[in-house]
């Protein structure tokens, strides 16, 4: 089976520009309420005219506004992108095959898809193809032989275009390249291997087995090696895509110094990241909170409720226990909760 990821080109600047035709060729930038004159937003996405001009996501709305003059900035609409999404992923499943493709949907504007077949490469043609006639938007696919080899294919295939990776070629074309570049590795683990002298993809493709499962555990250490090797073959799902979490953030625009006033905006936060998963029919099973520095100083923590709960009250008190584990900030520039969420109701 050939796994095919695909990936909606800009998809939020794209959703905007197809309501708004006479922004198509313009710089567009969609995040926060839209409006750059208001500190603390950052950018969500960014069209490829914008990014010529150094505009990126994550980037402050403010900085982007310097950066491109010319910007139009633009406030997230999330019940637009999810309708988008949605149809996007009907046009894959609804894609002609036999048998039928597996879909697995990531988010909004990404999806894996499992096919039998002797010509992927017409296979995605065919697939960019019916989301452009029934979306009107572009997207890139990659195609492999596991979720790694695809995903990593279409960092070759953006914007646009189709972009194939074997597992024979892996090693030729990505064992040069450090452990980051591999789809799941971050900057810390990549630390951590480091200290066992593995820093380029082709190191941990000939890593030791069993001192990565000393360093990182049975399960953790010998997946890493895997992911040198391209990737495992685990069956794809085709299963409507279900949030493992939600969170609830806020940067401020003023720093928060005072420790009553902090500790009351994470209980907040708690509360009402729980009411908007509670009312979906999830229950909380973890509560972690996060904490942002005026030096952009970033941590952490999570941890385990004794039993998954409903309680917006419970959570919040979790949340405020997490907190008290940080060393106490002078002030906070942005906090954040997330709950890790159990099965929604009926999808056992």
């Amino acid at each position: 089976m050939w796994v095919l990821h695909v990936d909606l080109d800009q998809f939020l600047a794209a959703v905007e520009v197809l309501r708004r035709p006479e922004l198509r060729g313009r710089p567009v930038v969609v995040g926060g309420d839209g409006n750059p004159g208001r500190p603390r937003q950052v950018v969500a996405t960014a069209s490829y005219e914008a990014r010529v001009h150094g505009v990126h996501s994550g980037m402050p709305l403010g900085i982007a506004r310097r950066k491109c003059p010319e910007c139009v900035f633009l406030p997230a609409d999330k019940p637009a992108y999810e309708a988008a999404s949605a149809e996007v992923m009907d046009a894959l499943r609804a894609s002609a095959a036999d048998p039928p493709l597996v879909v697995e949907v990531w988010g909004w504007d990404e999806a894996f898809v499992g096919a039998v077949t002797d010509d992927p490469e017409a296979l995605a043609a065919r697939l960019k193809a019916a989301v452009l006639e029934r979306t009107s938007l572009s997207c890139a696919i990659g195609i492999g032989e596991t979720r790694l080899l695809a995903k990593t294919a279409t960092g070759f295939a953006k914007p646009g275009g189709i972009a194939k990776l074997t597992r024979a070629q892996w090693i030729a074309t990505m064992g040069a390249e450090p452990v980051t570049r591999i789809w799941g590795i971050g900057e810390r683990t990549a630390a951590r291997l480091a200290e066992a002298g593995v820093e380029t993809v082709e190191q941990l493709a000939r890593a030791d087995h069993e001192d990565l499962a000393r360093r990182f555990g049975p399960t953790i250490g010998p997946h890493l090696r895997i992911l040198g090797l391209g990737g495992d073959t685990s069956p794809l799902v085709d299963e409507p895509w279900v949030a493992k979490s939600r969170s609830r953030e806020e940067t401020f625009t003023r720093d928060l110094t005072d420790p009553a006033a902090i500790a009351g905006q994470v209980a907040r936060l708690a509360r009402e990241v729980t009411q908007s998963v509670v009312a979906e029919g999830r229950t909380v099973t973890h509560v972690a909170v996060k904490v942002r520095t005026p030096s952009f100083f970033t941590r952490s923590k999570i941890s385990k409720l004794p039993e998954p709960t409903t309680d917006a009250a419970t959570v919040a008190a979790k949340a405020l226990e997490v907190f008290q584990r940080f060393d106490p900030p002078r002030a906070v520039r942005l906090l954040g909760v997330r709950v890790m969420l159990d099965a929604p109701t009926g999808s056992r």
